[in-house]
């Protein structure tokens, strides 16, 4: 392979790496490659085809996945051979088993390892074993390119609207990208920003960070009221909106079409920025996008911490159009971007063929969760969704939200209070945010289950009695 040129890629349609995958598969094909034989290092045939390390990454990555090509660590890729090909799955993906513990938190969403962690394992064993000098450079938006096709495949499962990966930019998690959409937006001395009046606390604390007024939109059970939205936007000429119409935290609720129109026509007639937080979606989405309804104030983020893992710090943001400049220049200029070792390693996680493989085995084994709260729980007011890792709990009456959080606490019970989610001085529910842990075992969980049902079931007014 280092003196057989596999041709020209210049004229193909399609995604780069893929057309790279397409010229080598053709010459295994033809026979100029057989098996056994040795592919060229990354970076030699990069130089060749005149285009990013990274591309001839990815390409290698999908052939390795098809079985068509072999990677050995510390040897190289090599050509591979029928008998390498004859396993179903290439790379066996283990699951290590859930963690039995005492102490069950359910304050944040855990996820399960369904292969994962050995995808990501096996993934940082191939990047540390790429091109040395790949170690020694800022990270560049060049290299980085099969990372974004990897992200903008990642982001179709969202009805966004065309999403072009040179447009797309990675963030250290969806926190950091909320921080980099109001840094984009907000002007002023003291710019003010609207919130949901039960939401994420990370729009709070970056607003915090930026010397800007949160003010909370009155809710009903469809979602912020779009009169209510309009009069404070008016009355504090507000900058952004910042909500989560798919799935609503802490409270479940999904927007319907007929209040996403009515909200993005506030935001059009008031010169409004939406912020679009997509991060604790399971599946594909059920209904467009403030994107697709106001693609020109509209401001995207997603993440792979409730698909994937949270550890990696791995987040998406999309600029509305005419505004991608903006945003890549706050990455830029705030970061410089991902690091080189971390980019390649979620081009070729996300690019792998059993990448969603993974996701929809996540998706599965979290539902099994979600049934068992809701079989034990579904008899109070319980606000739940199949697609959705975490309930909201109205406490019956005898219960206030801070001794009941105290006294799940004292069983070995970490839950989130409705005050997490509020401004300091608004009046909150008696309601409670129970997160699925899926790290512990799902006998573990439905016993955590049984001990929250104990304790809705006597009320501290009615022990004794």
């Amino acid at each position: 392979m280092d003196t057989i040129s596999i041709g020209d890629i210049s004229g193909m349609d399609g995604p780069k790496y893929r057309a790279v995958a397409e010229l080598i598969g053709s010459a295994i094909a033809e026979g100029k490659l057989a098996r056994g034989d040795k592919l060229p290092p990354v970076r030699d045939l990069a130089w060749e085809l005149k285009i990013t390390p990274g591309t001839v990454a990815r390409a290698y990555s999908v052939l390795t996945d098809k079985g068509v090509l072999r990677a050995e660590v510390g040897r190289g890729t090599f050509v591979a051979g029928q008998d390498d090909r004859a396993a179903p799955e290439p790379r066996l993906l283990i699951r290590n088993p859930p963690r039995e513990t005492g102490i069950v938190s359910l304050f944040s969403p855990q996820l399960p390892d369904v292969g994962q962690v050995d995808a990501i394992r096996r993934t940082l064993r191939e990047v540390a074993e790429s091109d040395a000098t790949d170690l020694l450079n800022y990270p560049s938006a060049g290299a980085s390119d099969s990372a974004r096709q990897a992200a903008a495949r990642w982001l179709s499962t969202a009805r966004l609207g065309p999403v072009d990966p040179d447009r797309l930019v990675f963030t250290h998690g969806g926190q950091n990208a909320v921080s980099l959409v109001m840094q984009c937006v907000l002007r002023g001395r003291r710019p003010v920003i609207l919130v949901e009046e039960l939401s994420y606390p990370g729009f709070r604390r970056a607003a915090e960070l930026l010397r800007a007024e949160v003010v909370p939109v009155p809710m009903d059970a469809r979602g912020v009221i779009p009169e209510e939205l309009d009069r404070l936007a008016r009355t504090h000429a507000a900058q952004l909106f910042c909500t989560s119409p798919e799935v609503q935290s802490p409270t479940c609720l999904h927007t319907p079409l007929d209040r996403r129109e009515a909200i993005a026509e506030v935001a059009r007639a008031r010169g409004l920025n939406i912020l679009e937080d997509d991060c604790y979606r399971l599946s594909e989405t059920r209904l467009p996008g403030y994107r697709m309804l106001l693609p020109d104030q509209t401001w995207y983020i997603a993440s792979i911490s409730k698909l994937l893992t949270p550890a990696l710090r791995v987040g998406f943001a999309v600029a509305p159009r005419g505004s991608d400049t903006t945003l890549r220049r706050a990455a830029e200029y705030g970061f410089f971007g991902l690091s080189t070792p971390l980019a390649e390693m979620i081009g070729r996680l996300l690019g792998a063929a059993s990448a969603d493989r993974l996701v929809a085995e996540v998706r599965t084994e979290v539902e099994r969760y979600i049934r068992v709260g809701v079989n034990t729980l579904g008899s109070y007011d319980l606000t739940w969704n199949p697609d959705v890792p975490f309930f909201w709990l109205r406490l019956p009456e005898g219960w206030r939200v801070s001794a009941f959080c105290q006294a799940a606490e004292a069983q070995g019970l970490k839950i989130r209070s409705a005050e997490d989610f509020a401004m300091r001085d608004a009046r909150v529910p008696h309601a409670v945010r129970i997160a699925v842990n899926a790290e512990v075992t799902l006998a573990s969980f439905e016993d955590a289950m049984l001990r929250l049902r104990r304790l809705l079931d006597k009320p501290p007014e009615n022990i004794g009695v």
